[in-house]
């Protein structure tokens, strides 16, 4: 092993990794010294390596700030010291206990502890073995939800696009029509003042809320419909409709929002320094995007990098009615949510709402401006290149550095978990492949020149069982595509549920009968990225290949239809109704054979997007594509209640209510 790859290896990097098709690959030397530089570690001489390996050896011989154990298993310290320590819980009660020779007696109070050992405070977290479960929720029982994309639902007010107050309607039918659960798309903060910026997946931060999600039509004399020329359409008009939306809210805010006084007060308290430094981003983001188009604080000045400068602070004086409103954005949309939880919960559901964890963040947004030092620079996160994308995926956002996680005992973490919890019962963690390592890609450089980077999984995993348990929430880890060893043992370790889908559950024989799908996982009929059963039934996913030049496995078009014709045979015979197979425009018959499929597994839970529920055809999101496929703009059909009143869909549900009663 060459002195640079020791270097790399030491930082957390891995040197080779493995394709879809078992292959391996290898890293080349020229994009580990990229990315170990990126990362802090200069590798562009001998010197500069001997150097970063040294400095990486100081910080490992250094007492760790915080440490991770299982409730019940002896501490093992990075020390063979031994004597007294004092051990304060987290409930505040202090006491001494003895080191053996680096080791401690287990502790049984889960929680998160500190401990003193001389000079040394290590952060030490006693962890639930595993997360909160639906057999905890509902002993004896397997439920079903819905998946919906929020602004994709209607309400009997036309409004431009679904909000918070929507999702409390769609919550409330769904639970008066049994289900127990209700899958939402990802409420994440994004760059209100930017109307381009409408992907739930890219936020600006994820530990506050989307705030054009608010519904302010509960205010005294304000209406949250849109204006006359605004109606509610099949497809968003997002650049519209996001200024209407934050003119409505800010007349809100300047003719209601002075009556709530002490409320909002308490709240900005209690929000402390984050909620203050992301209302003034949002402020400042307003600012400077208006007057000169910047995206990101990147762009800003050079004076307003820093939320302390003097410069910033005369900002936030001079503009102090701007960043109040946008702390009342995040107090109503916080309303707003709970209400939808409460709507959930009164309905009858177990769980309510399951929140949906982006995998990372806009690096010119609020995290990355107010905390930059908890991410990851000049690094997008991805995917390497596999059959779904021969060339990589780099998706422009930043994730959180190993590093910095450890050395400030996973505070952002944590608080990104307890952000998602807050007003949920469950939670759905994307691409949760990250927790174990992330494809890092130097920013401008393709994503093949990317490379694996180590996570503290164990250290992550503890805290998702903490604070599910703390929640009462159970926990969903997306786990498609390349699986790295012993993930999914240890999500079953844990009681993280995995994710089983319909067009995924395929062996030498065919598609996989219910029987033999995995307990330990969700069974789903398809996700926001994949073709509805409708438009896989039709070819509409082939249409959209094709029309657009997209890569195929396939040689040519026909080659392709040749191929689904052969594939919609095999999925029938699968579903084994004994009624006739129904032609490709004849989409009503399969969307009830597949929902009886995954109904019909062990899994207990089955997650049926609202879209399947409809029988619509087009799929919400087409990843790879930006402007040529209308993701995250299209609308249901219908309202919620309507659609559950349409014979076909009320039929599945009792399908769905037949096979796991309540």
């Amino acid at each position: 092993m060459s002195s640079l790859q020791t270097l790399a290896t030491a930082a957390g990097l891995q040197l080779e990794w493995q394709d879809a098709a078992g292959r391996r690959q290898t890293v080349s030397d020229e994009a580990l010294r990229t990315i170990l530089d990126r990362l802090g570690h200069p590798s562009a001489s001998p010197k500069q390596i001997a150097d970063s390996l040294a400095a990486i050896a100081v910080r490992a011989a250094r007492a760790p700030r915080f440490l991770s154990v299982d409730v019940g298993d002896p501490i093992q310290l990075a020390t063979t010291l031994s004597g007294e320590a004092e051990l304060t819980l987290e409930n505040g009660m202090r006491t001494s206990v003895a080191i053996d020779r680096g080791a401690l007696k287990p502790i049984e109070h889960t929680g998160y502890h500190r401990l003193e050992i001389g000079d040394d405070v290590i952060d030490l977290l006693v962890a639930p073995r595993r997360c909160y479960t639906i057999a905890d929720a509902v002993p004896g029982r397997k439920i079903w939800a819905p998946a919906v994309q929020i602004p994709s639902l209607r309400s009997e007010t036309a409004k431009a696009f679904g909000d918070f107050g929507t999702l409390a309607d769609a919550a409330r039918a769904f639970g008066e029509h049994g289900a127990d659960a209700l899958a939402i798309s990802p409420t994440h903060a994004l760059f209100p003042a930017d109307a381009s910026r409408y992907s739930p997946y890219a936020p600006s931060s994820r530990q506050f809320l989307n705030g054009l999600y608010a519904d302010a039509s509960a205010f005294a004399g304000t209406s949250d419909d849109p204006a006359p020329d605004l109606p509610a359409p099949d497809l968003i008009d997002w650049q519209r409709a996001i200024s209407a939306k934050l003119a409505r809210l800010r007349k809100t805010f300047d003719q209601d929002a002075r009556q709530l006084g002490k409320t909002l007060d308490a709240f900005r308290r209690e929000g402390g320094d984050d909620l203050e430094r992301h209302a003034e981003f949002d402020a400042l983001h307003a600012h400077f995007f208006a007057t000169t188009g910047a995206r990101g604080w990147q762009q800003w000045p050079a004076e307003y990098h820093d939320p302390a400068s003097p410069a910033v602070r005369r900002f936030v004086t001079e503009h102090a009615d701007d960043v109040t409103f946008y702390v009342f954005l995040q107090w109503l949309s916080r309303r707003d949510l709970d209400a939808a939880q409460t709507a959930a919960k009164d309905a009858g559901m177990a769980i309510g709402l399951i929140a949906d964890l982006a995998v990372g963040m806009d690096p010119g947004g609020s995290h990355g401006w107010s905390r930059r030092g908890d991410l990851l620079t000049g690094l997008s996160i991805g995917a390497p290149p596999d059959p779904l994308g021969p060339d990589g995926q780099s998706w422009g956002i930043t994730g959180f550095d190993p590093h910095a996680l450890r050395e400030t005992g996973f505070a952002s973490f944590i608080a990104t978990i307890r952000a998602a919890l807050a007003h949920a019962g469950g939670i759905r963690i994307d691409h949760a492949f990250g927790l174990r390592r992330l494809w890092v890609v130097p920013e401008g450089a393709s994503a093949a020149e990317g490379a694996y980077l180590d996570m503290p999984f164990d250290d992550l995993m503890r805290i998702v069982a903490m604070e599910s348990q703390r929640a009462k929430a159970i926990v969903i880890g997306e786990d498609l595509g390349t699986v790295p060893d012993g993930f999914r043992e240890a999500m079953d370790a844990r009681a993280m549920l995995g994710m089983r889908v319909l067009w995924f559950e395929r062996d030498v024989d065919g598609f996989v009968p219910p029987a033999r799908w995995s307990p330990d996982a969700v069974a789903m009929t398809g996700t926001h990225d994949l073709a509805t059963v409708a438009g896989w039934w039709s070819g509409r996913d082939i249409d959209w290949t094709w029309d657009l030049g997209r890569k195929s496995d396939a040689v040519d078009e026909p080659a392709d239809r040749a191929a689904r014709a052969d594939d919609r045979a095999a999925l029938w015979s699968a579903f084994d109704t004994g009624a006739k197979r129904s032609s490709p425009d004849d989409t009503g018959p399969v969307v009830d054979a597949a929902i009886a499929h995954v109904a019909g597994t062990p899994c207990a839970l089955a997650i049926i997007p609202i879209e399947d529920l409809a029988g619509v055809i087009e799929q919400p999101n087409l990843p790879g594509t930006i402007d040529e496929h209308p993701n995250w703009r299209r609308r249901l059909p219908d309202t919620t209640e309507a659609l559950l009143q349409r014979p076909a869909v009320a039929a599945r549900i009792a399908t769905l209510n037949a096979t796991r009663p309540a």
